[in-house]
């Protein structure tokens, strides 16, 4: 099933992204070599791609997992929780329906 893992970072987080970076897209490209990522991401802090210093919110993960369990032990582990990037980290199901 897929499971939507939403997070918020903590107030001026870029220098903590920085350091956690390698190892927080690296697990993602794993995911993504294993079939089982839809789509991941970070949200800018103004509307723009690259949002400079303003640096980003959050970020948003799609993937498949075997359980919520399973979504939430992965996103529990993610180098960006241990380096205190996120302040809140929420795990949902999600029913892709388009496209």
């Amino acid at each position: 099933m897929l499971y939507a893992i939403m997070s918020t970072d903590v107030a001026d987080s870029a220098p903590l992204r920085a350091k956690a970076r390698q190892d927080h897209i690296k697990r993602l490209h794993d995911m993504r070599e294993e079939g089982r990522l839809v789509i991941a991401g970070p949200h800018p802090a103004i509307d723009t791609n690259n949002p400079g210093p303003a640096g980003f919110t959050g970020s948003l993960v799609v993937a498949e997992f075997e359980s919520l369990a399973e979504a939430q032990a992965w996103a529990d582990n993610d180098p960006y929780v241990s380096a205190g990037v996120y302040e809140q980290v929420v795990v949902k199901p999600f029913k892709l329906v388009l496209p």
